[in-house]
């Protein structure tokens, strides 16, 4: 046999499961599309959140949290409702997770070097209903790092484990089938790329050079999901959601193709909640993309005023950082709205300043590049917008600014191909809520959010704008920013059951074949169920691709 396990995929899951494998002394072949510059896959470029429970960063902000809230918030967000069938293993995998995050994870990333900011993110706050769907508190830890810092442990291991023999990467080979010996997997057919040495992210070509097998004992796909291919996205996209749009951005390179799935299934593979997605309709064009219609996300505090591309205000729980899909559901169901694939926030420049961050590692450098000084001097102590928001407010191509609001709007309507945006029926919107600030109490369900998470001591250091009108002028200028449907995650993909082994059409482990990761729906074929908590895909991920090493190492002991 060429090794004792193949992984397919060298993003962040099966980095951590080729740890897993060789840290126990076995032989791997790490088989990927990409060249090398791409190890690390997706998980490199994002922000690194974490979810973790009862963290002593927590504790050190004054949040008390508990497995019991947490599982609780999880019941609530994932809302399974296929638990005799699609969720049977999601549902277990899910308790897993939150015990894992209540328990060892926080002393097991410790061990690999990865630290956290001393700030824990107060991300989806909820559907503002305490049996439904949201964090009831902060939970999103950042690593010092991004992304790029969660996965450098791994892409370390796995080149001192190819030093020392135990493990081959085969960049640019393409797994095109799963080779199946009687009932068992036993290997992977497919095809040998042609030589490319574009950047990390760059799309790459897919010219043939040849054809490649190897065998194996056993084979662990992580491959990750569909998100890099909007067709896809379309064909699964789920009638709840309404109408797919249009036009999107992609939050994910072209490479995230979702090709292992259909090939899985090939092989025997039972694929199930493919109908659950998770895209973010805070997506604005990169104005210096890296892949195909590259757009970054924004992470918005609560103050922002959100309103449809006609011009109403969205009603809550459709709130800045509060309810993702519940949002995205409201703009591609509501009347009138089908026709249009965007949204607009309205904010003021003291709200920008405070309260805007950027998804991805590239658009984080001071965390990025674990500068501490740098992080206190940009985020806490420094004036204006940090310098990645300043250079969207600058050269983004949907940001806009006006000393007022009639020539905002003007602005804001040159953006779309027709003025859909009424200048008096958004300043009656606007004046309305302003109206709320005049005392400590509202009914404004946004203004009771706002003055909410100020209690948060993480939140008023560093991500919440002193309450103030939209309106006043010396909050301003007022800035206009055009929202996107941004692609990124499948909720849903290969059922495995707690050790990641895949599981066939009857239910029972289809031998040789374990799967970890997006591909398995960070595990069980869909731990999230319908909603994500934020801070849950890098911790599927490593989650996941820990349980499919451990056990795959035990199959070939």
């Amino acid at each position: 046999m060429d090794a004792d396990v193949i992984v397919v995929g060298a993003g962040l899951a099966g980095l951590v499961a080729a740890h897993e494998l060789t840290s126990r002394g076995r032989r791997v072949a790490l088989v990927d599309q990409e060249n090398a510059a791409n190890l690390g896959g997706q998980a490199f470029w994002s922000f690194g959140g974490l979810f973790l429970v009862d963290s002593p960063e927590q504790r050190r902000m004054g949040v008390k949290d508990s497995f019991d809230l947490a599982w609780n918030d999880w019941q609530g967000s994932a809302q399974f409702d296929r638990v005799a069938d699609e969720d049977s293993w999601a549902v277990r995998w899910a308790r897993a997770y939150v015990e894992f995050a209540a328990g060892e994870k926080r002393s097991w990333l410790d061990g690999h070097g990865i630290r956290f900011l001393p700030t824990v993110g107060w991300a989806e706050r909820g559907d503002l209903r305490a049996e439904g769907h949201g964090n009831s508190v902060p939970r999103f830890h950042i690593a010092w790092g991004t992304g790029t810092g969660v996965v450098e442990p791994f892409v370390r291991y796995a080149k001192q484990a190819a030093r020392d023999g135990l493990l081959t990467f085969h960049h640019r080979h393409r797994v095109d089938e799963l080779v199946v010996d009687g009932a068992a997997v036993t290997g992977v057919r497919g095809t040998v790329l042609a030589e490319d040495t574009s950047p990390r992210g760059v799309a790459s070509n897919r010219d043939a050079a040849g054809e490649f097998e190897l065998t194996a004992q056993a084979v662990v796909v992580t491959s990750g999901g569909i998100g890099g291919d909007h067709d896809i996205v379309r064909r699964h996209w789920p009638e709840r959601l309404g109408t797919p749009p249009a036009r999107m951005v992609t939050g994910v390179p072209a490479h995230v193709d979702g090709r292992m799935l259909d090939i899985s299934a090939a092989a025997g593979v039972r694929l199930v909640n493919r109908d659950r997605m998770w895209h973010y309709t805070e997506g604005v064009r990169n104005w210096d993309p890296i892949w195909p219609g590259h757009g970054i996300r924004i992470l918005p505090g609560p103050s922002s005023m959100w309103f449809d591309a006609l011009g109403r205000r969205l009603p809550e729980p459709c709130l800045p950082g509060y309810d993702t899909l519940g949002t995205l559901r409201h703009l591609r169901t509501a009347e009138d709205l089908a026709g249009h694939d965007h949204s607009w926030f309205i904010l003021t420049r003291k709200i920008i300043e405070k309260e805007f961050a950027l998804s991805g590692s590239e658009q984080n450098p001071d965390i990025t590049a674990k500068d501490r000084g740098a992080f206190l001097r940009e985020r806490l102590l420094g004036k204006g917008a940090p310098a990645p928001v300043d250079a969207f407010l600058r050269e983004g191509e949907d940001f806009v600014t006006a000393p007022d609001l009639e020539r905002l709007v003007d602005r804001m309507n040159r953006l779309t191909d027709e003025p859909l945006l009424d200048a008096g029926r958004i300043r009656r919107q606007i004046e309305a809520r302003d109206l709320q600030m005049t005392n400590p109490y509202a009914k404004d369900a946004q203004i009771q959010g706002i003055r909410n998470a100020r209690r948060y001591l993480g939140d008023r250091l560093g991500r919440v704008a002193t309450p103030h009108r939209i309106l006043d002028p010396a909050a301003g200028p007022l800035i206009g920013v055009k929202l996107h449907v941004l692609t990124r995650k499948t909720l849903g993909g290969i059922q495995t059951d707690l050790d990641s082994r895949a599981l066939g059409a009857d239910g029972t482990p289809v031998d040789g074949l374990y799967a970890a990761g997006e591909v398995a729906g960070f595990g069980g074929g869909g731990v999230h169920g319908y909603n994500a908590l934020e801070g849950t895909f890098l911790g599927g991920c490593l989650f996941s691709g820990r349980a499919a090493g451990r056990a795959a190492a035990r199959q070939t002991a």
